[in-house]
């Protein structure tokens, strides 16, 4: 019997085009340049703006991938969205998608995992194609966060930005040592009061605030995302030192740099961006795909790992081979 893999066909990004810099938010607000580069790496963030959703960002960064993959909106027939910031409460921000990209009908349904959406995302998406239930995937990552800050927090509005990035997965027979190679989840709600939301259609109706214990965050994120990617290549039957790169979540320079040095990984072989897009959630995942890909660094055939962690708290890790 042949084996049924997800193998990556493309790959795409979009942003809003307002940028803002630390400069731009220490003329409003306690802070400087200085300090959020010192505790975060983050130097600047898009914001989206009136009128641009969520799936907007997200059916842009869709068009892209399909593009790359040569396909068109027809050959969809699964569209999973990893966001926590859904342009309505229901719909699935993916039906918007599938609407706005002229995919016809077919399975379209959004993941809420929070940063750790777009492992959670892929993982779904893979287990679809190897089961036979879909033959092409768009897995997008797409937030605007920026409408959960409150402005008024340093703590935490200097760490957020949107955007979004999208994989198209397509199955392939007797795929090999290609595509989706291992998969890991796993959540923890006992650390649901660590980081959250204020707010909520069954709690308050309204939306609410970010809100965050940073020093617990900081201290769990560095052990989840170190064990996700060695969990994740223990499943695809590969060790670290068979890794090309590693892609963790953007979510703070000092919290990558602190995985990178657990898993005694060489800087140079870990993907930071989060100085351009700071922390955009799920989307954080693609959109440094998709620059990495861009300026030549991921290359066809790279082994790859993605990590994550996100609210609740939930993280992943997925291996695959670019």
């Amino acid at each position: 019997m042949l084996s049924v893999r997800a193998v990556v066909r493309g790959w795409g990004a979009a942003v809003p085009a307002r940028v803002v810099t630390n400069a731009d938010l220490a003329a409003d607000m306690d802070t400087s340049d200085e300090w959020i580069r010192a505790r975060t790496g983050i130097r600047q963030r898009h914001i989206a703006g009136d009128g641009e959703y969520t799936s907007d960002l997200a059916a842009e960064a869709a068009g892209r991938a399909l593009e790359r993959a040569g396909l068109g909106p027809g050959d969809v027939d699964l569209i999973v969205v990893a966001t926590s910031t859904p342009d309505h409460t229901f719909p699935a921000t993916a039906t918007a998608v599938q609407r706005k990209l002229g995919c016809g009908i077919g399975v379209a349904f959004d993941v809420q995992a929070v940063c750790a959406g777009f492992p959670y995302a892929v993982t779904v998406a893979d287990q679809f194609l190897r089961l036979g239930q879909a033959s092409t995937a768009l897995v997008i990552g797409a937030e605007t966060f920026s409408r959960l800050m409150d402005w008024s927090d340093r703590g935490t509005a200097v760490l957020f930005g949107d955007g979004a990035g999208a994989l198209v997965l397509s199955a392939e027979a007797d795929a090999a040592d290609r595509g989706v190679l291992g998969c890991y989840l796993g959540a923890d709600g006992r650390y649901y009061d660590d980081l959250f939301v204020d707010g909520g259609p069954s709690t308050t109706s309204t939306t609410g605030y970010l809100r965050m214990n940073g020093q617990e965050v900081f201290r769990q994120a560095v052990a989840m995302l170190s064990m996700s990617v060695i969990e994740a290549l223990a499943r695809a039957g590969h060790d670290l030192a068979d890794l090309d790169w590693i892609v963790p979540h953007q979510a703070n320079r000092r919290i990558i740099d602190a995985v990178g040095k657990r898993l005694r990984v060489p800087t140079e072989k870990v993907i930071v961006t989060v100085d351009r897009h700071a922390n955009t959630s799920a989307a954080s995942i693609p959109l440094a795909l998709d620059l990495a890909a861009a300026d030549g660094r991921l290359r066809a055939g790279n082994l790859i790992a993605l990590t994550a962690m996100g609210g609740g708290f939930t993280w992943g890790g997925v291996v695959l081979r670019w």
